[in-house]
């Protein structure tokens, strides 16, 4: 149960303790009762930077006024359908999808969250392709439906029941902790390779589909090298699967571009999209090519779902790939990308126990070790230092794992005082983190 910090707050934790379900890891120590732009505040009056846009989501920060607007105007017209009638948000944002989208994936298919997103995808790329296996990397987090989270190996497979048949893993990379190593170098062809030959070994003839992130996220922002995705793609392509690619948290210019499959050379057959394509409010989108579209229909592809085509999140989220191109805030996104590295990068030059800085854009992880020579994980430290930014006004997320790994996703919108205020914190409460350690 968690305990409240606050004595104002000693009811509402009584009733949240009482009555709701733990779905993870319990609940951070603050009740939140509005938010706006970069900043959270809390029912007893705090103020606190939020540094992971929610989860991973609030890409234009919390309560951006002109997607407050589209709320209050799409909800008096128009808000739910039927699944099989259409409206003129859901048209206008897949037009948007397919206009902007690499490759020809110029067909759409609107739904709620990313797990249902992923979901879709795979039973499209199963249809489409007649078979059932599915790859997946080691430190994936694609949902917690069956499909998707059985092509999750970072977390939630445990105690309820086997994963769908034809799940397969491939060995995520890890440049900081290479396990393939040529001579002094990373040799993570030779670890691709093997992982595929794992594959053909266990493989009963019937491939669909590799799904990955560009980033993994919830995998410690793992960052692979250059050249990692399209060799994979090669590779899965050539054993007749389709390339899925998740950007949840990587999509609509987090890391500095608009796709961030774009940035690491792959065109896919399928791209899904939810967290940053809603700004907050749940929208996913599976993006595809028509040729595979209509080898879908033609097989009897089904997939409904309530909120399939609602119009209210489809008003948000043309607005919001509006709002990005015309603010051109994929370019700020990596621009204040590279102010928040440099800050990071010189803390780690005062203190040993931050291991590596890595990321793209405005994803980014900062990994604590116990030293910089050994590079073991330092979990426990990046718990105190946790609680102490979240004491001194920072929410800040840690990726669960026992990796250590802060995930900095804050608003693409953030200033960049903002980005100073939060290293400033962060630098504080790592002190106090460490001396905290030695008392």
């Amino acid at each position: 149960m968690t305990t409240p910090t606050d004595h104002a707050d000693a009811d509402l934790w009584a009733r949240a303790n009482r009555h709701l379900v733990r779905y993870g890891h319990g609940f951070m120590p603050e009740i939140v009762e509005r938010a706006e732009g970069s900043y959270m505040t809390t029912t007893s009056g705090r103020r606190l930077l939020d540094f992971a846009s929610g989860q991973m989501s609030a890409i234009l920060g919390h309560s951006h006024p002109e997607i407050t607007e589209v709320i209050r105007e799409q909800a008096g017209d128009l808000v739910h359908l039927y699944s099989q009638l259409l409206s003129r948000p859901v048209i206008d944002l897949a037009e948007a999808l397919s206009r902007i989208s690499p490759g020809k994936l110029d067909r759409v298919l609107l739904l709620s969250t990313g797990g249902e997103s992923n979901e879709a995808a795979l039973r499209m790329a199963k249809t489409a392709s007649g078979g059932y296996e599915v790859l997946a990397l080691s430190r994936s987090w694609h949902g917690v439906t069956q499909g998707a989270g059985s092509a999750t190996y970072n977390g939630s497979r445990r105690g309820h029941g086997p994963a769908t048949p034809g799940s397969f893993v491939l060995p995520a990379p890890t440049p900081y902790r290479p396990t393939f190593m040529k001579g002094e170098t990373y040799d993570w062809l030779a670890e691709l390779d093997y992982g595929f030959e794992l594959y053909d070994r266990q493989s009963t003839g019937a491939p669909a589909a590799v799904i990955v992130e560009t980033i993994l996220s919830s995998g410690g922002v793992v960052v692979p090298p250059e050249g990692y995705h399209a060799a994979l793609a090669e590779r899965a392509r050539a054993r007749g699967m389709l390339v899925i690619v998740d950007e949840a948290q990587t999509g609509l210019g987090r890391t500095g571009s608009l796709f961030d499959c774009e940035q690491a050379g792959l065109v896919p057959d399928f791209i899904t999209l939810s967290k940053t394509l809603g700004a907050g409010l749940p929208l996913s989108a599976v993006l595809t090519t028509p040729e595979i579209e209509e080898l879908c229909h033609e097989r009897g592809f089904v997939f409904y779902t309530t909120h399939a085509s609602d119009p209210l999140p489809a008003a948000v989220g043309l607005k919001v790939i509006e709002i990005i191109l015309r603010d051109r805030l994929a370019d700020r996104a990596r621009q204040a990308g590279a102010r928040l590295k440099r800050g990071f990068e010189a803390l780690q030059q005062r203190y040993e126990v931050i291991g590596d800085v890595r990321g793209r854009g405005l994803l980014m992880g900062v990994e604590l070790v116990e030293d910089r020579h050994g590079k073991a994980p330092n979990p426990a430290l990046a718990k105190r230092v946790m609680e102490r930014c979240l004491a001194h006004g920072l929410a800040t997320s840690v990726v669960h794992g026992g990796w250590g790994v802060f995930r900095i996703a804050p608003p693409i919108t953030i200033s960049d005082a903002e980005i100073d205020l939060a290293l400033t914190i962060f630098e504080q409460a790592l002190r106090e983190g460490l001396e905290s350690r030695t008392e």
